[in-house]
């Protein structure tokens, strides 16, 4: 992890990103204040000029001279989702180059310009594209069982939650590999549909809604690469982020299929399974995942194929949140399709233990009983759905 995935701005002198603290699966980085001395240096910033200390990261140095910094898009003066490098919604102009101001060292007499210019690509770091035989979350439970390839997908790295089994950690936690722009991110997952023969296209993560111009301008090179009415164009997402007119904007640049994963019903529930030690952030998560699944169901229910994920395993949510879970997908639509995970012992909870393939029939059986009719669970010996 430390020499392929996880990027060290300074390895010299430690500047407190703590990317390699928050990647790290084996907890083998310690947070330790550092207490030594630290000469300010001279930076400008927008034109004007400010004295901070040196080894700092550019986003404290910007912190400390005034700019606010976020995680949604449009929350503060700067976005910082991931704070790991991966997602590159954080770029700032340092002396006339592109740099990612959560990992990036400020240096004496830095020229920093907030704004980008007009006509720059957004870039992304992205694995794959490879072909996948069952899909994610929205893709249609039917096709799962044809036993051939049926998507290709992409992985967006970066993500804004701190899941302690991350069962993708090796892309939300890569800062080092080169990032490709939407272009070059359609272009390849064009190649693969044509030579793996399928209809489908995915992205899923790490988070792929973090950078919201990048994966904007992706799905509208995408569709404009693929125009025939048989592309699918989907979006796989923990919802945290999807707002309704994020949402109206994805449709409107091609997405057909939208999976969502809620993570629960109950923030506590929320918190434990994504990291997530903010409450009132937790509860505004929650509240914006499941309402991304009402907007779609009440507005966008013809036109898009809508998809919701389930992560079980019995130390990290309990059957009667199941059931809780359940009645509140039922009431919006028992329709909707829904994949339940089986979520297995990886990254920094390796002491859990992948539910057995009866276990998850028995939360399909209990999800089935309050009235959903598409129910999918993911299983040690393959996807289960209806029937």
């Amino acid at each position: 992890m430390c020499e392929e995935v996880i990027f060290c701005p300074n390895p010299g002198a430690c500047i407190g990103c703590l990317a390699c603290l928050q990647g790290c699966p084996y907890h083998a980085r310690e947070l330790i204040e550092d207490e030594s001395s630290r000469k300010n240096i001279r930076i400008q910033v927008d034109g004007e000029c400010f004295e901070v200390p040196e080894r700092i990261t550019v986003k404290r140095a910007l912190e400390m001279v005034g700019l606010s910094f976020g995680v949604s898009p449009g929350e503060g003066d700067i976005q910082t989702p991931c704070r790991t490098g991966g997602c590159y919604t954080c770029l700032v102009l340092a002396d006339g180059k592109p740099v990612r101001s959560c990992v990036y060292p400020v240096r004496e007499g830095m020229v920093i310009q907030t704004s980008l210019p007009e006509d720059f690509k957004p870039l992304r770091i992205v694995h794959g594209p490879q072909p996948h035989s069952v899909g994610g979350k929205a893709t249609p439970w039917w096709l799962k069982a044809r036993g051939r390839y049926i998507e290709v997908a992409i992985w967006a790295a970066g993500c804004n939650l701190r899941c302690p089994q991350c069962q993708n950690f090796t892309t939300t936690y890569d800062g080092r590999s080169a990032p490709l722009s939407p272009r070059q991110a359609a272009e390849r997952v064009t190649r693969a549909r044509r030579r793996y023969g399928v209809d489908r296209m995915a992205i899923s993560g790490g988070e792929p809604t973090l950078n919201r111009p990048w994966l904007i301008e992706y799905f509208r090179e995408l569709k404009a690469l693929n125009p025939d009415l048989d592309a699918r164009l989907h979006l796989d997402s923990n919802g945290t982020l999807l707002t309704r007119d994020y949402i109206d904007e994805l449709i409107k640049a091609g997405v057909t299929d939208i999976g969502i994963e809620p993570k629960g019903v109950y923030p506590e529930t929320f918190m434990h399974i994504t990291g997530i030690e903010d409450e009132a952030l937790a509860r505004r998560y929650l509240e914006t995942a499941w309402g991304a699944i009402e907007y779609i169901v009440s507005s966008y229910r013809d036109r898009v194929f809508l998809g919701v994920g389930l992560p079980y395993n019995k130390v990290l949510i309990g059957l009667e949140e199941m059931r809780d879970f359940g009645r509140k997908l039922a009431s919006i639509d028992p329709g909707v399709q829904l994949c339940v995970l089986d979520y297995f012992p990886t990254f920094r909870r390796r002491d859990i233990e992948r539910p057995h393939p009866g276990e998850m029939l028995i939360v399909k059986r209990i999800l089935e009983d309050i009235g959903l009719k598409a129910v999918v669970v993911q299983t040690a010996i393959g996807h289960i759905g209806p029937g």
